[in-house]
Formats: C-alpha cells, sequence, structure tokens
C-alpha cells in the first residue's frame, strides 16, 4: 500500500489497535504523529499527550499539529465500563471535534478513518436519533443534546458505536466534497488488546458465551490494524462512507 512519505495522525496511539496501525504505517514509509492520554513507547515521528474527552485540550493539541496531514485515525476510545458521559465525550463528541479542526489541516486526496464496532450494527432501529445527534454540529451542542437525551450505562458503548457509524456516513459526502477527503469506518468484533475484559464485563457472561460458538477466535490487533492502513492509502482512494466490518465474519452469522 502507498504509505510512503504521508503524514498520519493516529490517537489510542499507546496501545492496542492505536499502537499496531502505528507500527504498519511507518513500516510502509508514512510519518507517525502520534496521540494518546498516556505516554507512548513507540517510536514515532512525534507524539501529544492529549484528552481526547476534552475540547479545548484538543484544540490545543490542532494548534500544534503541522499542516499536509494526509490521514486521520480516529482510534483512541474507552469501553462501555467507563461513565456513559465519558463514552460519549471521547467516543462520539471528542472524536467529531478532533475531525472537524483538523480537516482544513489535511492534504487533498486524504482520509479520514474512525474505529466503529459490529456493536453498532443496529443502528438502523435508532436511525433518527442517530441522525437528529448528528445535527449537533459541535462539541457543546452535542452535550446539551445528550442531556436531553441521555444513554443508559449499559448501552452506551453500542449507542455511540451506533451513532459514530451514522455520523460517518452523514458527513463523508461533504467532506469529500469540500476538502477532497475520504472518510470511513472500521467496524472490528472482539481483538486482543488490553481493554477486552472490560468488553466482557460490559457484555455479560451470557451474550459472550452466545458469541463463543459463532467466531474462530477473537481478532489480533494487527489484522485489524492492517485495514486501517489500507484505508488511508492511494489504493482505497474511491471508498468513501462506508462501515467496514473486520470481525472474522461473526456479524454475518446473525443473518
Amino acid at each position: 500500500m502507498k504509505l510512503q512519505n504521508k503524514t498520519i495522525v493516529v490517537t489510542g496511539v499507546s496501545s492496542g489497535i492505536g499502537s499496531e496501525v502505528a507500527r504498519v504505517a511507518r513500516y510502509h514509509g508514512a510519518n507517525v504523529i502520534g496521540v494518546d492520554r498516556n505516554e507512548s513507547l513507540l517510536t514515532l515521528n512525534q507524539f501529544f499527550q492529549a484528552d481526547l474527552g476534552d475540547p479545548d485540550a484538543i484544540d490545543t493539541l490542532v494548534s500544534q499539529l503541522p499542516d499536509g496531514i494526509d490521514a486521520l485515525c480516529n482510534i483512541a476510545g474507552v469501553p462501555g465500563t467507563a461513565p456513559a458521559e465519558l463514552v460519549g465525550r471521547v467516543n462520539y463528541l471528542g472524536l467529531r471535534h478532533l475531525t472537524g479542526k483538523i480537516l482544513p489541516k489535511m492534504n487533498a486526496g486524504g482520509s479520514v478513518v474512525n474505529i466503529s464496532s459490529i456493536l453498532g450494527i443496529e443502528w438502523p432501529e435508532r436511525l433518527e436519533l442517530h441522525k437528529s445527534l448528528a445535527t449537533a454540529k459541535t462539541f457543546a451542542e452535542g452535550a446539551a443534546w445528550l442531556k436531553e437525551h441521555p444513554v443508559a450505562q449499559d448501552f452506551c458503548y453500542q449507542y455511540f458505536k451506533e451513532a459514530l457509524i451514522v455520523w460517518t456516513a452523514t458527513e463523508a459526502q461533504a467532506c469529500f466534497n469540500q476538502y477532497d477527503v475520504r472518510m470511513n469506518t472500521v467496524a472490528p468484533g472482539p481483538v486482543m488488546t488490553p481493554i477486552l475484559g472490560d468488553f466482557v464485563t460490559m457484555l455479560g457472561q451470557e451474550r459472550v458465551e452466545k458469541d463463543a460458538h459463532r467466531m474462530k477466535r477473537p481478532a489480533l490487533a494487527d489484522e485489524v490494524a492492517d485495514v486501517v492502513a489500507f484505508m488511508c492509502s492511494d489504493e482505497s482512494r474511491w471508498i468513501c462512507g462506508a462501515n467496514i466490518p473486520v470481525d472474522g465474519g461473526l456479524a454475518a452469522t446473525y443473518l
């Protein structure tokens, strides 16, 4: 894949999928700028520590980033065991805010890759709600909308992954037309990362056992990272507004 000399911003770079995306991208010749709330132990071209649930911290981060960014990989996220408000701020509102601020710094032909989840597969059941939230353009407007439409703790991770899929789809064509930047989501199933245990707790033993016989195993982080890196490359230049499952066929077993 053609990533030579591309500048790629990777959030959540200190562990899991984000760490593997940074490694793969650098292997293919990209300059990687990592972002995480925790220190990184990776070799990166640049690293910034930031709280991606705080719009002021995001604004400070973006002011430090260079122009000429070729791809943004929005991988940072918190599991559904975290408070629902924090899940919404990091996994959805902060991601949108960061993307909107970085787009003017991106090169034509660039790519935004958002990490969704196969848990977001039921987005059509709440489409109008998700479209309504998507119309709340700023971080503050989104937070106000969520206060009026509170999301249950035991459902928050799935809800915001659904909302992210819908937001990406509804914004993708405008983004492509205005900035010549593609935007897509990649939807992993269970992945062997440090927060896999949080997902087992979040879903409950019954759901875990129900899904266990439907898949060969959880994914390895690099198996997802290769797809994310491809979505940053020139070879994916005509993919826009898609939600790409990387789940070993798990979602297909529910058809």
